[in-house]
């Protein structure tokens, strides 16, 4: 009974780590914004990573990557991560007319690109991908989703450009502009202080959830294979109470 149990768990671990890898596998076949935590909220600031892979043929390898901020959305600041071997450069460009944000506050000047740019030896190789951690805020109010036009620059001069918009409910295109979707604005009073947290502290924020994630996936399969260990446990023990109940009644 119990290696019985034990085959299923083990089948069971297995299917969910070949998912796992497949998943993972399809989300690398392109530049992608992702979110570590709590979703952004409209008007809140954000920490987001963008998971860059290198698909060139060896010797061609990722020299340079732009990542487009949309003028309207009226961005006023961006911190980046450091990444060791790279250069990150911020642009901002002054607006045709300022955008007044739902605190009172005009930006007349908003963040358009940040683009980070390999110093020799640390370019991507066709196996390597890369993160790149920016925070930044406040975010528009006006839309569910922004998007992120990204430009993949290879070795040899190719550009890919990823800024295909993905239409609602429809078939992802060939090369999408990585997106992230915005959760509803709260009216709780202290929103705007913790958007201010969010602005200073979005790289700590997103590593603590990081871990998290990954701690609570081994927990998960931790659970899995004590379940299976309670119950072959639970099996022998029901075998051994009964075998000693028949031998206890033989003697009567």
């Amino acid at each position: 009974m119990s290696q019985h149990v034990f085959k299923r768990a083990g089948f069971l671990a297995a299917t969910v780590g070949v998912a796992g890898l497949l998943g993972a596998g399809a989300a690398s076949a392109h530049v992608t914004a992702n979110v570590y935590g709590a979703q952004p909220t409209k008007g809140g600031y954000a920490a987001i990573v963008f998971r860059v892979p290198s698909e060139e043929k060896a010797p061609v390898t990722t020299t340079k990557v732009t990542v487009d901020f949309k003028a309207d959305y009226g961005i006023g600041s961006v911190r980046t991560k450091p990444v060791p071997g790279w250069t990150a450069d911020v642009v901002k460009s002054k607006l045709p007319a300022p955008i007044t944000k739902d605190n009172g506050t005009q930006i007349t000047e908003a963040v358009t690109a940040v683009t980070w740019t390999a110093q020799p030896g640390s370019e991507l190789k066709a196996t390597d991908y890369q993160e790149f951690s920016v925070s930044f805020g406040p975010l528009p109010t006006n839309v569910d989703q922004v998007e992120f036009p990204a430009h993949q620059t290879y070795s040899d001069g190719k550009v890919v450009d990823w800024n295909q918009p993905t239409p609602a409910g429809g078939e992802e295109p060939e090369h999408p502009a990585p997106a992230v979707k915005l959760a509803a604005k709260t009216d709780d009073e202290h929103g705007g202080m913790a958007a201010g947290t969010a602005s200073t502290t979005g790289e700590h924020t997103e590593a603590a959830a990081a871990t998290s994630d990954n701690t609570a996936r081994w927990l998960g399969g931790a659970g899995l294979l004590v379940g299976a260990i309670g119950l072959g446990v639970g099996a022998g023990a029901t075998v051994r109470a009964r075998k000693a109940t028949a031998k206890s009644g033989g003697t009567n």
